[in-house]
């Protein structure tokens, strides 16, 4: 009998000591009830399996699944950098501060009106000014992403005769549903944001493209359906000149460039000279 007890206690001990193994190398050791010690953490954008702890099949596929996949960030998060406007007079502000961001918007910009006619028309009557100047590259992109994303059923010239809609491009031609006349009377007298809103969440049988084109993208797209319609009405509606509607956009070449703030460096600092700081008094009018 005592011989048992030795021999129980022995493994007792084995064990003991074996799960209190420290981690050795690429051995991670032992641990009683390791979900104490350590926590579930996630690293961002990847899948991989947290190996500290050897769950059942099932659990392991649901955390995976639920847990380890690429989150998107939460709703109205803006990248560093992409929430000022491009031109100053749009923000409403008076002069450039050192800790302005000053680098063109783009891309994740939060939209704060809602898929509701009420705020459609909200935003029909407050989104007026195109916060890009009209540029030739940007008519150039916004025409690629128009033919590409528009064309189709709006047709090249913005008079809804789209290859899937016209007969007489396309004996094929099937679609029951008038796209719109976007060089109408109607369409080229209403505002910015008509276009933006649409875009945003598309209108009728027309689908959203808020996730196939980016902020800036957008805007070039509206760009080039302006110059369309200034084609149609002989008028113009470049870099150099607008005399379609002065609201729909700012000519380029009147945009004065954008000088950033002299930054104060650290006296001392080997490798940057020191900038005079402002006086009070002192404003900087440059623009982006």
């Amino acid at each position: 009998m005592n011989n048992i007890k030795l021999i129980i206690i022995a493994f007792s001990v084995s064990l003991l000591m074996y799960a209190c193994a420290p981690a050795d190398g690429e051995f991670t050791g032992s641990e009683y009830m390791p979900d104490m010690g350590h926590s579930l953490a996630l690293e961002a954008n990847t899948s991989n399996y947290y190996y500290y702890n050897t769950w059942d099949k099932e659990s392991t596929i649901t955390l995976n699944a639920l847990l380890k996949r690429s989150n998107l960030p939460v709703t109205g998060t803006v990248p560093r950098g992409y929430a000022g406007q491009f031109l100053n007079s749009n923000a409403g502000m008076e002069e450039a501060r050192v800790t302005d961001i000053t680098i063109p918007a783009n891309g994740s910009v939060p939209y704060y009106y809602v898929d509701t006619e009420e705020s459609r028309a909200q935003a029909i009557a407050e989104i007026i000014e195109n916060p890009f100047p009209i540029s030739a590259d940007g008519l150039a992109r916004g025409k690629e992403l128009y033919n590409i994303f528009c064309g189709i059923c709006h047709g090249e010239k913005a008079d809804g005769l789209g290859y899937l809609y016209d007969g007489d491009q396309n004996k094929n031609a099937k679609y029951l549903a008038a796209p719109a006349n976007l060089i109408s009377e109607d369409f080229s007298s209403s505002s910015n944001g008509r276009f933006y809103h649409a875009i945003m969440y598309g209108k009728n049988v027309m689908g959203s493209y808020k996730d196939k084109i980016s902020y800036e993208e957008r805007w070039q797209v509206i760009h080039y359906i302006r110059s369309l319609q200034a084609k149609a009405a002989g008028a113009t509606y470049n870099e150099d000149e607008n005399t379609f509607n002065a609201a729909f956009g700012t000519p380029g070449a009147s945009v004065t460039p954008y000088t950033p703030h002299p930054v104060m460096m650290e006296e001392g600092v080997e490798g940057h000279d020191m900038e005079a700081p402002h006086t009070e008094g002192e404003h900087d009018t440059d623009q982006h």
